[in-house]
């Protein structure tokens, strides 16, 4: 069973909270990071994109950025635009999306529990994993949490939802909240303080008794980078290193929309031999507006301004967890033995579009001519998420695009001394 604990948020007034809330470090570039914290000198992009503050020569890996990271939140403290927590707390955090045209999200809402989850969970397989990590992903985090103390991204956990869990998140969301603001990109974000003793060890206790392991949903580098931070600490660890800052969403929360690609050519093919070889695995049907497939093993494709509706035919995959998967019937299929594409990380034929951008983006992309044709999938089910994960093995590159995003800056949690006190 896994194990959380309350901690110490340090976290700004309420009356600064839209002002420092930031989009997530990692999708953002340097530029579109500097675009949106212009002019607002509280932004936390000033901390966890802190190259923003420098010369664009400064290589964004390098020793400078993260000191200037370490800097700004020192200022942001000394301004008091951030707060240290008086006593652990929980805190209950809300998203819900807006309403947009030709979105399957709107109005959809999300309500985790946001503490800290044990190192040796994670180091024991109580948190699981799907994805590989990147070394040098997890070294920049690394040097991040290290010179600044803080770990500053949260990482997204999920876990098969508890009854009694849920009523006491619902009747503590019948409080007042701390937080409640529409970021610009239309988000509502609303947290809630859990700060009655009695309900934290209830909260704890529950999860201890009930929740057999939780899952990573988004955050593989970051929960990796404080598992080592803390080994690489050694007898200097700190209590505040055996936990790292996540958000545990129960499963019936959870809204994992499409994750699309896109292909630069068709492999020296012509548009009938290309659409002739599709027709090996795929029964192919024109259809007369974008394709959003319904259901799995369904799949939309986007060649010459046309969609076609793609279906997988029966044994031509293998029901195994990872075969099932759709991005893996299309690998399989299609994107390896038709385009040539051997292996989606490295291939720089191909590219990836998250679903919330919508599939008038796939369109755009393969109009101008800087794409060839695109595909449009089915979203991964949390049920394949947590059978893969179960299973010991990892997904396919780019599976899962969770929406809608929390914001950094709201929660960070220090692992100094100074934040156990």
């Amino acid at each position: 069973m896994v194990t959380i604990s309350p901690f110490k948020a340090l976290r700004p007034a309420a009356e600064m909270a839209k002002q420092v809330a930031s989009r997530p470090y990692d999708v953002l570039n340097s530029r579109e990071a500097k675009t949106e914290a212009e002019g607002n000198n509280a932004s936390f992009l000033h901390i966890t994109k802190s190259e923003i503050d420098l010369p664009d020569s400064v290589d964004i890996h390098a020793q400078e950025v993260y000191d200037k990271a370490k800097e700004n939140l020192d200022a942001f403290i000394s301004r008091k635009i951030l707060f240290r927590e008086s006593k652990p707390c929980y805190y209950i955090y809300e998203l819900v999306m807006p309403a947009r045209a030709g979105s399957d999200g709107n109005g959809k809402s999300q309500t985790g529990l946001v503490c800290g989850s044990s190192v040796n969970d994670y180091e024991n397989g109580l948190i699981k994993k799907h994805e590989f990590t990147r070394p040098e992903k997890e070294q920049d985090r690394i040097n991040h949490i290290k010179t600044t103390g803080a770990q500053t991204g949260n990482v997204f956990l999920a876990y098969r939802n508890v009854a009694e869990i849920d009523g006491i998140i619902n009747a503590w969301k019948e409080k007042s909240p701390v937080y409640n603001f529409t970021a610009d990109d239309g988000i509502q974000h609303t947290i809630w303080i859990v700060n009655d003793n009695d309900t934290i060890e209830n909260i704890s206790a529950l999860f201890k008794e009930k929740v057999p392991c939780t899952y990573i949903a988004d955050g593989h580098h970051r929960a990796a980078s404080a598992a080592r931070v803390r080994a690489t600490l050694g007898d200097r660890a700190t209590a505040g290193a055996d936990l790292f800052l996540t958000t545990l969403f129960p499963s019936n929360q959870l809204y994992i929309m499409d994750y699309n690609r896109v292909v630069t050519d068709l492999n020296g093919m012509t548009e009938d031999d290309f659409l002739r070889a599709v027709q090996q695995h795929f029964s192919l049907q024109k259809v007369d507006k974008a394709f959003s497939p319904a259901v799995l093993h369904e799949m939309g494709m986007y060649l010459n301004k046309q969609w076609y509706c793609l279906q997988a035919h029966e044994n031509s995959y293998p029901i195994d967890p990872i075969g099932v998967l759709d991005i893996s019937i299309l690998q399989n299929n299609l994107l390896d033995p038709v385009l040539n594409i051997k292996d989606q990380r490295t291939d720089k034929r191909i590219d990836f579009i998250g679903g919330i951008r919508g599939l008038q983006a796939l369109e755009k992309r393969v109009n101008s001519g800087e794409m060839a044709v695109a595909f449009s999938l089915h979203p991964v089910t949390i049920q394949q998420l947590f059978d893969i994960a179960d299973s010991g093995n990892v997904m396919p590159p780019k599976s899962t695009w969770f929406e809608p995003k929390l914001r950094d800056g709201l929660l960070t949690h220090q692992i100094t001394d100074a934040e156990m006190e």
